[in-house]
């Protein structure tokens, strides 16, 4: 028999957090997010209790965990888009379709309780975190920031009367498609510099790049990313999260700013070394070997995640992203320990983000999709 308990006390929200961790024990391909970062979600000071009504579920068979459900109603999300939608996210369970039943049955039954007509997801509290259900590429190494699921969770999902709303794609990018390419972007982004009276922006370091500039990404942020599937304004709570986040690993190296001649940001990417080969087989908890280990990917990294990018409306359609490309294409050829770029999720329909990767040797590894139910 199947039990679905919604998560309340301290022993319940421990085994909500480590089924997953169970559940993926021992697969080279599922990178464990941080458990502490995790475990901040149940704290009364939650950076999304002001803007999100949600909670957990558990279902057990003989007293066991063996799946996990949370529902998030992101109510500026909805405000936004003039919807009453409920979200899901952190779905995981064995291979049995009546454990998934019984978890999505609670899940809209609970979202019809609080007026919802609609299910999505998986979705998180907002597109900083994981989002998406891996649908191709299950055996690729996920990246830090991307979600990792077994196979059946596609056929659990569909069959429960849930269909596409929406694909991402994560793309392995290897460096320029010929010398020759590098050369033009070069000579593109002289002369786009020139017109439009640009330059790339500098820092000493980390520290001081987010102080001159996290302001002006934030800002580029909301305006770039309004229209977006998923996405929601940023609040203070937000930003500082992004901040205390991103401080160990935002380096000069990986990051380029283009800004005007009134040093206005037009156009960012923001590029992190990639974290999920010290965290393949752990836990997310840091250890001594762990941090060892994430303190050498932080030095000396081998893979780069690209991680936010954003154009000012207005430049859409100059030329700017091209610059954009050179910086990403510059830092492949100057760091030889780098093996590829990970562009992560990017939406099906995002040409703008697409169209910017054609100029690189690049390979499509894996897709992830969103799901929707109607309710009422």
């Amino acid at each position: 028999m199947i039990e679905v308990k919604q998560v309340t006390s301290p022993e319940q929200q421990k085994q909500f957090l480590n089924l997953a961790l169970d559940l993926y024990k021992g697969n080279p391909y599922f990178v464990p997010p941080l458990y502490m970062d995790e475990k901040k979600m149940f704290s009364r000071d939650y950076v999304y209790n002001g803007s999100c009504d949600w909670t957990c579920f558990l279902a057990y068979r003989d007293g066991k965990p063996v799946g996990r459900i949370q529902c998030i109603i992101q109510k500026d999300a909805n405000a936004k888009n003039g919807e009453k939608r409920c979200r899901f996210s952190r779905f995981d369970a064995i291979e049995d379709l009546e454990v998934s039943r019984a978890l999505f049955e609670k899940a809209e039954a609970w979202a019809l309780e609080k007026g919802m007509d609609t299910v999505v997801g998986p979705l998180n509290f907002s597109d900083l975190e994981r989002e998406g259900l891996l649908v191709e590429g299950f055996d690729q190494p996920s990246t830090f920031e991307q979600n990792y699921n077994f196979s059946y969770y596609k056929d659990h999902i569909e069959a429960l009367g849930y269909t596409k709303e929406i694909d991402w794609t994560a793309s392995r990018l290897y460096g320029p498609e010929s010398p020759e390419t590098l050369q033009e972007m070069e000579q593109f982004t002289s002369f786009i510099f020139k017109r439009y009276k640009l330059h790339y922006g500098t820092a000493k370091n980390g520290p001081q790049l987010l102080k001159k500039y996290s302001k002006g990404i934030f800002d580029l942020i909301d305006a770039s990313y309004e229209g977006l599937y998923g996405t929601v304004p940023f609040t203070e709570g937000m930003r500082k999260l992004v901040l205390d986040n991103f401080a160990l690993v935002i380096s000069p190296k990986y990051t380029a700013v283009i800004l005007d001649e009134n040093e206005k940001i037009v156009c960012f990417g923001l590029a992190f070394p990639g974290l999920a080969p010290a965290l393949v087989g752990t836990r997310g908890k840091f250890t001594p070997g762990t941090l060892a280990k994430l303190l050498y990917a932080i030095k000396r990294p081998q893979i780069l995640d690209l991680c936010l990018v954003g154009v000012d409306p207005e430049y859409l359609n100059r030329g700017v992203s091209g610059a954009l490309s050179l910086a990403i294409m510059k830092m492949l050829r100057d760091n030889p320990r780098i093996q590829w770029a990970d562009t992560n999720l990017n939406l099906e329909d995002n040409y703008a983000i697409l169209n910017q990767w054609r100029r690189f040797r690049r390979e499509e590894c894996k897709r992830y999709r969103a799901y929707v139910k109607k309710l009422v």
